[in-house]
């Protein structure tokens, strides 16, 4: 009797043994579900990721894009044109001049990424409107100079709005894929376009600056 009731023991024990090693098994097995992507309104300058109206990594690119247009004009607002033309020294550049080659960089990037044309292939418009600016140096002092901050604002808003009509009409894998051909080496439209955002985080130091020596 004894060696029965063993037998169904050992039985129901290795029974409740595999029920339970499944039951673990399953457990190491499942993965979560991921949380679903916050997506953030395209105003909402200090929510750095996904944006309405745009793939994940397209709308974090667009994300920095503006935080960073934002932070740029920052120094200039109010500035008079006689601020804008001011140059610390005769190599330097003005901020209207720079202010403008911003618009030209972004305007050169969208000419390449959206329009499929080699480095430097600017259109006779293009070249008119932004070679000099492109360009800053000496022809960038003797001809950049006279205009109000909404000259330059106009400027950059209208390239802009081209930037997020394109980029709203591009997907991750656009953004990711790699130019073997580029003059730096190998590069994605990802790293293409965040200099844009590099290019403003740069001249913003140097408004910074030439606003701290501005005349009195």
């Amino acid at each position: 009797m004894e060696n029965t009731n063993n037998g169904v023991d050992r039985r129901k024990f290795l029974k409740q043994a595999s029920l339970a090693t499944l039951a673990s098994g399953a457990l190491l097995s499942w993965t979560p579900p991921l949380p679903p992507t916050a997506v953030s309104g395209l105003n909402d300058l200090n929510i750095v990721g996904p944006k309405e109206g745009f793939t994940p990594q397209v709308g974090t690119l667009v994300s920095m894009m503006n935080w960073m247009r934002f932070v740029i004009l920052r120094p200039v607002e109010g500035m008079s044109v006689k601020d804008l033309d001011y140059l610390v020294d005769d190599k330097a550049n003005s901020i209207g001049a720079m202010l403008y080659h911003l618009a030209a960089t972004e305007r050169f990037y969208q000419i390449h990424t959206f329009e499929n044309r080699a480095w430097g292939d600017w259109d006779k418009a293009d070249a008119e409107e932004f070679g000099i600016a492109m360009g800053l140096g000496d022809n960038a002092r003797a001809s950049i100079k006279g205009n109000p901050l909404e000259f330059y604002m106009e400027k950059l808003e209208r390239v802009r709005a081209t930037s997020l009509e394109e980029l709203a009409k591009r997907d991750d894998d656009w953004l990711l894929a790699v130019d073997e051909a580029w003059p730096w080496g190998p590069t994605n439209n990802y790293c293409k376009w965040f200099h844009v955002v590099e290019q403003e985080s740069n001249h913003n130091g140097q408004f910074k600056f030439i606003k701290s020596r501005l005349p009195a």
